[in-house]
């Protein structure tokens, strides 16, 4: 575990040394065509980094923030685009901006950040159901699969919402400013457009929305009525993270792609894109299910389709083994380097 801390740091060394290049010299440069091709260097290296490390979680975190948000975010910043155009007032906010899944808030308000604030109580309570699902790894043995799977579905939600939240956290004391939030409690989607639009991993939907779903609606516009070119768009959309989703897979397991997690996100698109023009349909006629109906049947969906295309790679690979295994390395390692008067004191 130690060797891997140190090239974990190693590797965001290095990829903050490359974003300071992006900051000083590639800023520089005038937007379009000049300034990506003065980007494509960084781009090369950053995609490179996550080989660099073998442990599972540290190259999963590391290949979505340095692979999928800052490769993103920094070519939508060489045509003036993206969180990264907003001017950053340091090069300590573009260096966070980047490479972090963190957005800063607009003024006025956008849709996606105008939720309510949430219980103080709600972020301890999933961390606590996070360490109890950890601790439950280690009995699977004797547990239902349907059981199991509704686990897997959790510990990934929450994992990803509290390391999130870890991360965002500092950014948001140190620099005093407002951050977009990032999860919006996916469990009450009444559909799956709401699931993944507006609920589900906001990081991503903002940053596949200005690089993809624009680009490809205001294309297919030209050639198609307005109400399909969006329909396009959206599916796009969804394949592009689907193919995301498969490199992230590749540099956590290291395997050759099955395609399984690009087929969840292929179905998964088709699925929003009928169900967007059914309601189109339906709210003519002023019909609509019950949100208790429809949040079950999302969630079915979900899960069922998780378990089909989702999870199948991960588990054939016994990733949910490793990982939780190196939750209790890392607690011990870093519980082995704090002084020895911390554990007195807390006694």
């Amino acid at each position: 575990m130690e060797g891997e801390i140190e090239k974990f740091i190693r590797v965001w060394i290095s990829a903050i040394l490359g974003l300071c290049y992006c900051y000083y010299i590639a800023a520089r440069i005038p937007k379009g065509f000049f300034r990506l091709l003065s980007l494509i260097p960084i781009l090369y290296i950053l995609i490179t980094f996550p080989f660099k490390i073998s442990s599972p979680n540290l190259v999963g975190y590391t290949s979505f923030f340095l692979v999928w948000l800052a490769t993103f975010k920094l070519i939508l910043f060489s045509f003036n685009q993206g969180p990264l155009a907003l001017s950053p007032p340091n090069i300590l906010h573009f260096i966070s901006i980047a490479s972090l899944p963190i957005t800063p808030k607009q003024h006025p308000p956008t849709k996606q950040n105008t939720t309510t604030n949430k219980p103080k109580w709600l972020l301890p309570l999933k961390a606590l159901i996070f360490a109890i699902i950890a601790a439950i790894y280690h009995n699977n043995q004797h547990l239902h699969p349907y059981f199991m799977l509704l686990l897997y579905c959790c510990h990934l939600y929450l994992g990803l919402e509290i390391a999130f939240f870890i991360v965002a956290t500092p950014v948001r004391i140190i620099f005093n400013v407002e951050i977009e939030s990032q999860f919006d409690e996916p469990y009450l989607s009444t559909s799956l457009q709401e699931f993944w639009g507006h609920r589900w991993n906001l990081i991503v939907s903002r940053i596949l929305r200005p690089s993809i779903y624009d680009p490809v609606r205001r294309i297919s516009t030209s050639f198609m009525d307005p109400s399909y070119a969006m329909l396009v768009a959206m599916f796009a959309t969804f394949f592009v993270s689907g193919l995301m989703h498969e490199l992230i897979y590749y540099y956590v397991i290291r395997v050759p792609p099955t395609w399984e997690v690009t087929c969840f996100f292929v179905l998964h698109g088709v699925c929003t894109v009928a169900e967007v023009a059914t309601k189109k349909m339906v709210l003519r006629r002023r019909w609509r299910l019950h949100r208790l109906m429809s949040g079950l049947l999302v969630m079915g969906f979900l899960i069922v389709s998780a378990n089909w295309l989702f999870f199948p790679q991960l588990l054939r690979n016994e990733m949910d083994k490793k990982c939780s295994k190196e939750y209790v390395i890392m607690i011990n390692f870093f519980k082995s380097r704090l002084p020895l008067h911390v554990f007195k004191s807390s006694h």
